[in-house]
């Protein structure tokens, strides 16, 4: 009898875990359209006015990456073969995370008028400053293709396989987003925090340098602590250096990718009903 009761509690429980789960996902397609035009309205606002419109999110990647190829060539280019395409295939990347998550940040306080007036998901409006930004990380892979043409470099049949890494770090600054949005919410400083941690985050990934130059202490912090060092490895082995990824940074990636993911959404679900008094 007793067995028979936890068996039938069981199944109770496992019932309303899933419509919990399919109530989230109609809620989600529910808001769908809202996602869509929150991140149309993101990159049209970016570039109106402007006179080239849409061809910037290549040129301005692209004019960056000669500036910089320019300055760090000096230093780092000596063991590095092609650097101009090197240099690209971290920076691109670190861009997006960069972008992406300190406009995830503000993307809660910074629709507060509409979210006193109406009820919206919150999680919509972080997600969409993360897509919106991915949509531009897209347009720099015509860049990157300008700059592989321009330096000779080989383009090799991996580099079709780039949406593997896109769609990780994009699941990883989802999940970073979520966690800056619900902090900066109760806690604004944090976002003049965010930009001393991101500048030391670019010298720690090995965006202009090869990792294998660092002394050991130092590689050993970035190999194993900077969760940017598993993208960046994994793009350059696909796209540079025209091979498949090993399985310590390919799982590793995918690992990062969606713990950060969960503890996000976590961190965001538990004190979204609070935002409302603070925003």
């Amino acid at each position: 009898m007793h067995g028979c009761m936890e068996t039938v509690f069981g199944d109770r429980e496992r019932n309303q875990k899933m419509r919990a789960w399919i109530d989230r996902i109609n809620v989600f397609m529910k808001y769908k359209d809202l996602l869509i035009q929150l991140v149309s309205r993101d990159i049209k606002l970016k570039y109106r006015r402007s006179f080239l419109g849409y061809l910037w999110s290549v040129l301005n990647p692209l004019f960056v990456m000669i500036i910089m190829t320019i300055v760090f060539s000096t230093m780092f280019s000596r063991n590095i073969e092609n650097f101009p395409v090197y240099l690209f295939t971290g920076k691109m990347l670190f861009d997006f995370m960069s972008t992406s998550t300190n406009q995830a940040m503000t993307s809660v306080t910074g629709n507060a008028a509409l979210l006193k007036k109406t009820y919206v998901p919150k999680y919509i409006f972080t997600l969409s400053k993360v897509t919106s930004c991915m949509v531009d990380l897209l347009f720099s892979f015509g860049a990157l293709f300008i700059v592989m043409l321009a330096t000779r470099a080989h383009i090799y049949w991996t580099f079709f396989l780039f949406p593997i890494v896109v769609i990780q770090i994009y699941i990883f600054c989802c999940g970073l987003g979520f966690f800056l949005a619900e902090f900066n919410v109760f806690f604004r400083d944090v976002q003049y925090i965010y930009q001393a941690i991101i500048t030391a985050w670019m010298y720690l990934t090995p965006i202009f340098y090869p990792v294998e130059s660092l002394p050991g202490s130092v590689a050993f912090i970035v190999k194993g602590l900077n969760p940017l060092y598993y993208y960046v490895a994994q793009f350059r082995d696909l796209v540079y250096y025209g091979r498949f990824p090993g399985p310590r940074v390919f799982w590793g990636g995918w690992l990062i990718a969606f713990v950060m993911l969960v503890l996000g959404v976590l961190m965001f679900k538990r004190k979204q009903d609070d935002f409302i008094l603070y925003i």
